[in-house]
């Protein structure tokens, strides 16, 4: 049998459980999926490396679909911008998921998380605001550096597009761009540092069907969901990611 990541059946079975639920919260939102997954894998995996490139590179086929499909509602020239900071800071934050013990960037983020979602559920309903341009080169290399890291970028431009997008469509449509583009800066990136291996590879295979399944199901609930129900749940999914990361430190 090809060498993997898993230690036994039992660890597989409950990697699976935990990337269906991942895929869900991912297509449903646009974001989550590394936040879920690792906030969970942490417990099951010595090394949290395994899981964030396993994540990496089975959310890939999800991220392509979603960006096609919503092509159409994509504003590109942000995204643009916001690709010049994401493409310098995810060698950054390799690096330092390759030497930095990880444990207090997670617990800040995890507080960070909290506050936002509980900003946004006294948000005004009104979307499709102005921000400043010169905001976008930060916002991107902050999500650069978190993507990096520990696969978790989406903080930065989940409150960018919460702010700026039209719609939910739009939201979850630029999310998904944002993190291909991620995604593919991130592969090589990672490969040139010795993270993909035969053995996360063919783990990623094995968890595939699963990853698959949470897509359909997140799918099939984002199209029943009004608009304020979308931005209340994001709000929500904000919070309890925040208190997973706390509760994994």
């Amino acid at each position: 049998m090809p060498e993997t990541i898993f230690s036994g059946p039992l660890q597989y079975a409950l990697t699976c459980a935990v990337l269906v639920l991942a895929q869900i919260v991912y297509v449903l939102f646009g974001f989550g999926s590394g936040l879920v997954a690792l906030g969970l894998l942490a417990l099951l995996f010595p090394d949290i490396k395994d899981p964030v490139v396993v994540l990496l590179l089975v959310n890939l086929p999800a991220e392509v679909l979603l960006s096609w499909r919503a092509r159409r509602e994509v504003r590109w020239k942000p995204i643009a911008i916001l690709g010049v900071g994401i493409a310098a800071g995810i060698p950054v934050g390799t690096r330092l998921l390759n030497t930095t013990d990880t444990a207090l960037a997670m617990a800040a983020l995890g507080w960070f998380l909290i506050a936002v979602g509980l900003v946004f559920l006294r948000l005004p309903a009104r979307r499709d605001r102005d921000l400043p341009g010169w905001l976008a080169v930060p916002t991107g290399l902050a999500s650069g550096v978190l993507n990096g890291l520990f696969g978790a970028g989406g903080p930065p431009v989940i409150i960018w597009y919460h702010l700026t997008a039209p719609n939910k469509t739009a939201f979850r449509g630029s999310l998904m761009t944002l993190f291909l583009l991620m995604g593919l800066i991130r592969v090589p990136v990672y490969a040139l540092s010795g993270l993909v291996t035969p053995a996360r590879l063919v783990s990623m295979l094995a968890v595939l069907p699963a990853v698959l399944l949470g897509a359909w199901i997140g799918d099939r609930i984002h199209i029943r969901l009004s608009d304020a129900a979308f931005r209340r749940l994001v709000a929500g999914a904000l919070a309890v990611l925040g208190m997973l990361l706390l509760l994994k430190k």
